[in-house]
Parts: C-alpha cells; structure tokens; sequence
C-alpha cells in the first residue's frame, strides 16, 4: 500500500505530498515526528526497529517516530502511532522541532523536519512486532553512556534527540 508523506520548506509549510519511499530515496525535506515516553522513575521507553524496517532495521531508538498524514495534526499523528507500534497511547506534549538529514547504506536518505515530544506513562506496552524488536526502559544518562560506547546501534534522529535534550536542559 503506498504512502504520502508531507514534503515542507525549512520553515515547516507544505509545499506538497510524495509517496514515502520515493521521498526517501530522493532525499527530500519531509514532516516527521519523535516521541519520548517516560515512567515514573524518569527513564524513557527506547525500543528497537524492526529487523526488516525499510532503513535502520534492528537500530535503536526514541519510543515512537514515524510521519503524519495530509491534514492530521502532530498530536493527532503521535497519538495514532503510539497506538500502532507499542499498544498505549498517553499525554503528549511537542517539545521543540529540528532539520536534520542522513543517508543510508541501501541508498534511501531521512531528510526530515521533526516534532520532537514528550508523554508520561506506567502502564503496559503491546509492541507490534511488524514494528518493534524489543524495548527498554533507560534513564538519559544509560542511554548518552551507550550511544558514546556503541553509536551504531542507534538512529541518528535519536542520537540528535539526544543531544538536544541535553544542549535545552528540558530534562
């Protein structure tokens, strides 16, 4: 089944829709969300991709990250596909935006504008195997000490999540 994502400018306005893979196979700017789930003890929910994800399989990363819709909101979006991957949904709140782009070894570039956001959550998780691998719960600090002992095992999207957490003290 094909699906559209939302190619934007620097400044995140539409500017139209292309069908995913070709979005990410012509490196194009492209709306995106990351979402960072914490329990009560203040360690987030890291979970790794599907073997056969179409780039990044078996990587690790933020809780959730995947694109919105034409004409759905981020919240609306984050919500969906918290639901889809991992089985709950919970509070969100968008903590801050960046651009970055990486290119990938099967040829396929993530050229993205992300909504980075953050929600609570203590309750259970159903992760979709089509979509998840396995999961975690890791405080900030394992997860900065990992990424510095193996950054190839994680996403660059996350490692930069990282990093942005840190540099805005939002934690």
């Amino acid at each position: 089944m094909s699906e559209d994502v939302i190619l934007v400018d620097e400044n995140d306005n539409q500017i139209g829709l292309m069908e995913k893979m070709e979005t990410h196979e012509k490196g194009l700017l492209h709306r995106c969300f990351s979402i960072l789930v914490f329990n009560k003890d203040k360690k987030v929910l890291v979970h790794q991709r599907a073997l056969d994800k179409y780039h990044c399989g078996g990587l690790w990363t933020n809780t959730c990250c995947s694109h919105q819709r034409d004409g759905e909101s981020t919240l609306d979006a984050a919500h969906r596909r918290l639901e889809e991957e991992l089985g709950f949904t919970c509070e969100l709140e968008e903590q801050f935006t960046f651009i970055y782009k990486a290119a990938f070894d099967n040829g396929l570039t993530e050229h993205e504008f992300d909504h980075v956001l953050f929600g609570t959550h203590d309750g259970d998780t159903n992760p979709n195997p089509q979509e998840v691998a396995d999961t975690h719960w890791m405080t900030i600090a394992q997860v900065k000490k990992d990424i510095a002992t193996h950054p190839k095992k994680y996403t660059p999207w996350f490692k930069i999540i990282i990093e942005e957490i840190e540099k805005r003290e939002l934690l």
